[in-house]
């Protein structure tokens, strides 16, 4: 009996690490892979579109599809440049969503154009488009543009032209 007890104090120590080492190995084994962090939409990550509405007048629908292999944030709202605009068009701060608008690969972020109203002034007739996305701060934008050739051979833009913050739906942007 003493030879037993002796043998099983003995061998705990050892037991216990063989049983740590194999935990150890079935832990990682089975830890799920590390996944990528999220990454800033951009045009190179996304497919951007814009389509004419019926409702409201005077809108357009741009939609940023992620066709990436991450998930992206499209944070705040699209700078878009009408043609040659010497300057972004506003974003209507009334849009703002609860939380930064986040793709997952194959999903959708939407964002209206109210491209002009009866109290605008120096409208035109523009004809393409250009998409820069937000950066995190979104005090500037990251990537090239998204060239986008608008409906119809072309808009009417006057100075009363906005944009809302991204949304995760169409009909949350084009509520505005």
């Amino acid at each position: 009996m003493r030879f037993t007890a002796k043998a099983a104090t003995a061998a705990a120590p050892l037991t216990a690490a063989l049983s740590l080492t194999a935990l150890g190995g079935a832990a990682s084994a089975a830890a799920p892979a590390a996944k990528s962090a999220p990454v800033t939409c951009t045009a190179a990550t996304t497919e951007v579109t814009v389509e004419q509405v019926d409702r409201p007048l005077n809108h357009l629908l741009l939609k940023a599809k992620n066709t990436g292999t991450k998930t992206c944030y499209a944070y705040g709202a699209p700078y878009l440049r009408f043609d040659e605009a010497q300057s972004a068009t506003g974003w209507l701060e009334d849009s703002t969503p609860q939380a930064v608008v986040t793709l997952k690969p194959g999903r959708t972020a939407y964002a209206a154009i109210g491209t002009s109203s009866p109290e605008g002034s120096e409208g035109r007739q523009a004809h393409e488009l250009g998409v820069h996305f937000a950066n995190r701060t979104m005090n500037g934008s990251v990537g090239a543009p998204a060239a986008v050739k608008l409906p119809r051979g072309g808009v009417h833009v006057d100075s009363s032209a906005y944009v809302t913050y991204w949304q995760t739906s169409a009909s949350d942007a084009l509520m505005w």
